[in-house]
């Protein structure tokens, strides 16, 4: 996490595997590629919060199957979906102990780009990105949490920024240094998950 300044307003930059909330004028922002953002927030209370995951490939091609049929919702009880869970819930946590409430969540989603390029079939048929993508929209559906605008899929990535002071989301194309960057970093996080994971109390979970 870095902090830093966005046309005169703090800028809050989160990596993968963090997450962040606000109650203040702050500038929320980080940079995508295959990974996804949710960007929640309060309107009534006024809290904002994002996260940046990656999900597992661990069972992709289960996860092949589950996505061709109507019953997408058990992508969550894939051990991918698990992780996926465990940084929503991290996320909408902190914000209600900012004080939001969880019926007047809103969400903005964003991410899930194809910019690995690797081999579908390699993975069941899906890429990376789709599976992600699918998993935020599955969550936010069977949370209730209605999905106010999003920019998910494709196969570029993105560089976004989530206001505090209108709950907006501007989203950039990354320039390609920008892109040469997020490929490296995913990959790292890629094979790091390679391994299946044990899972660990929530302040020491990996959510990539």
């Amino acid at each position: 996490m870095q902090i830093g300044h966005y046309q005169g307003v703090p800028r809050v930059i989160i990596d993968p595997g963090e997450s962040y909330v606000t109650k203040k004028n702050e500038i929320i922002s980080t940079l995508l590629g295959s990974c996804v953002a949710a960007c929640l927030y309060d309107p009534i209370n006024r809290v904002i919060g994002m996260n940046h995951f990656l999900l597992a490939q661990q069972h992709s091609a289960h996860n092949a199957a589950l996505l061709g049929t109507a019953h997408k919702a058990t992508l969550l009880s894939t051990e991918s979906g698990r992780y996926g869970i465990h940084a929503m819930e991290l996320l909408i946590n902190k914000m209600l102990k900012q004080g939001a409430q969880r019926i007047h969540l809103k969400a903005k989603a964003f991410g899930g780009g194809d910019v690995l390029q690797l081999s579908n079939e390699s993975r069941g048929g899906l890429s990376i990105g789709e599976v992600n993508c699918e998993f935020i929209k599955t969550f936010l559906r069977t949370e209730r949490i209605p999905l106010v605008a999003s920019g998910l899929g494709g196969n570029i990535g993105r560089n976004i920024f989530f206001l505090m002071s209108d709950f907006s989301v501007y989203v950039k194309n990354i320039e390609y240094y920008e892109e040469q960057t997020v490929i490296q970093q995913e990959r790292r996080l890629l094979k790091k998950n390679t391994v299946i994971h044990t899972p660990q109390p929530p302040d020491q979970v990996d959510f990539w």
